[in-house]
């Protein structure tokens, strides 16, 4: 990853901005090892909730992840091309597509998590094991995100 210049130093002193920084450092090292599998960030953030939630609506699994339904659909289509998803009338109401995760995609899945587990321990490298922790709780309390 290039060296970014110092920001100035009211910048720097700043949690949002050295959050970000982080963030965009744990993206870049995420998405180099997804990029080995061929996936993008959102292929894999769709398809491991589709691993963890299907079969689900396509309209359950848009709200899930935060997801524009738009862009949800071009990201449904990259997975169904790729033969790791199938969409399918919804049995509940065949109005809607129900999302299913194919034996490869649940393979594929599988991958880019140990992959991402991977890159975010090369991120997280520098703090101890304690620190991970601490760090982890924090991050959760702050982002209001539950685990």
């Amino acid at each position: 990853m290039p060296a970014t210049p110092p920001a100035p130093r009211s910048i720097r002193s700043l949690p949002s901005w050295l959050l970000g920084r982080a963030a965009a450092r744990g993206r870049g090292l995420v998405a180099e090892v997804l990029a080995r599998e061929g996936l993008k960030m959102w292929h894999h953030v769709v398809l491991s909730a589709v691993v963890d939630l299907g079969p689900v609506a396509q309209a359950e699994l848009g709200r899930s992840i935060a997801l524009d339904p738009k862009d949800l659909v071009g990201v449904l289509n990259d997975l169904q091309d790729a033969g790791l998803v199938e969409r399918t009338p919804d049995p509940a109401d065949r109005r809607k597509n129900a999302v299913t995760a194919t034996a490869d995609g649940r393979r594929v899945a599988q991958r880019c998590a140990a992959a991402a587990r991977e890159a975010n321990a090369r991120l997280l490298a520098p703090l101890t094991s304690q620190e991970r922790e601490q760090f982890m709780e924090m991050l959760h309390r702050i982002s209001g995100v539950r685990d």
